[in-house]
């Protein structure tokens, strides 16, 4: 007996996810034979109902929603004896996964792909005993999106998380860091850390063009300094995904980081709110199988 459970978040897609729904169970239910819906009330029950699914040994899970129900649901199969299939149908603001994997944001088209897609496998990331699946970051810029009203993603969508980013400049102050990777340790102050698994990172899909779903690396870049012009200078870079280059800019590809401060900081996963530092993060290597179109598989 065939089952897939579909976890919905009610407000996500301008809460059109209501109206999405039917067309999903219909399409589904040409491929399982039941369709179980669970829907979000509330922080972690995207988590909980991906746990139940796999207990229930469900052949698949899908997402509908933005990043962060994609991060709870991640965070609910991530290390499960059993784990589904993952599907994402984004309803988001950014959808960073979703992009990374080629799946359509035309949550309609992400529909319909999933009557003709392939299964790939992808890495997750691991922070202490939390998981991610997309990027973490640290730092003043990083925090600041916690400050992003659901009234501004709905009306200015990723160009929200860069507004409140850039309000952080004028009390701007970097921060000591160490930070222990596969080769070594960097030391020294920064103004922000992320450290992205796929190539897009805030809908900009070119400040990792090299990073792949599942290369087992955690593309790591540390900002040794920031303002105004340099950001203006910073832009033709990450257009062209040079930014690795910049003098300013310390790149890293690292399987594993350690990273401490003296400061009070916490990590930004996924665009949530995180444990303090220290943490260490590590890559759970082609941990999740997951729809991608077809064209996806062609590609590698």
């Amino acid at each position: 007996m065939s089952k897939v459970m579909i976890i919905i978040n009610p407000s996500s897609g301008k809460e059109k996810a209501g109206e999405i729904l039917p067309n999903a169970k219909e399409v589904l239910g040409k491929i399982y034979e039941h369709v179980i819906v669970r829907k979000t009330e509330g922080e972690g029950d995207a988590s909980k109902f991906a746990k139940e699914a796999c207990e229930g040994k469900f052949d698949a899970v899908i997402s509908m929603g933005g990043d962060g129900t994609v991060n709870e649901t991640v965070n609910g199969l991530a290390e499960q004896e059993h784990r589904p299939k993952f599907g994402i149908i984004p309803l988001g603001t950014v959808n960073d996964f979703a992009r990374a994997l080629h799946i359509p944001l035309d949550p309609v088209e992400a529909i319909e792909m999933l009557q003709n897609s392939d299964v790939k496998e992808a890495d997750i990331g691991k922070v202490n005993d939390q998981y991610f699946m997309n990027v973490l970051a640290v730092g003043a810029i990083a925090e600041a999106t916690y400050d992003v009203s659901v009234e501004q993603k709905t009306r200015l969508g990723s160009l929200s998380y860069f507004i409140e980013g850039a309000k952080t400049l004028v009390k701007k102050t970097p921060f000591p860091i160490t930070v222990e990777h596969d080769k070594g340790r960097w030391i020294g102050e920064a103004y922000l850390l992320v450290a992205t698994m796929t190539n897009s990172v805030g809908g900009f899909e070119q400040l990792a063009p090299e990073a792949e779903v599942n290369d087992g690396k955690l593309h790591t870049f540390i900002i040794k300094s920031l303002s105004f012009p340099l950001i203006l200078k910073i832009i033709p870079s990450l257009i062209k995904g040079e930014i690795k280059d910049h003098e300013e800019i310390e790149y890293i590809q690292t399987s594993k980081l350690y990273v401490s401060t003296s400061e009070d900081l916490l990590v930004n996963m996924d665009g949530e709110r995180g444990n303090e530092l220290p943490f260490q993060a590590e890559v759970l290597h082609n941990h999740l199988s997951l729809f991608v179109p077809s064209v996806m598989i062609e590609r590698k």
